[in-house]
């Protein structure tokens, strides 16, 4: 689910929102109650739940993949 910052033109106010992207864009300020409350354009915020690739991944062998083993394709990393 993505994280939407928003701020308000009336008082300044500058929040996150945890929204559903079929969510509409809330409008409304919590802080003073104006209807000048805007989506702010920002990089893209996400939560990750549950367990990763960097979890599990190379977890037991103590090094990441090896480059020179054809595991770049052509034998180098470039």
């Amino acid at each position: 689910m993505p994280i939407y910052e928003y701020r308000c033109d009336a008082c300044g106010v500058q929040n996150e929102h945890l929204q559903k992207m079929s969510d509409a864009a809330l409008t409304d300020c919590p802080s003073c109650g104006s209807q000048s409350y805007n989506k702010v354009l920002t990089a893209a915020g996400f939560q990750l739940k549950g367990s990763g690739w960097y979890v599990t991944d190379f977890k037991n062998s103590g090094s990441g993949p090896a480059c020179g083993s054809g595991g770049c394709g052509s034998g180098g990393c470039a």
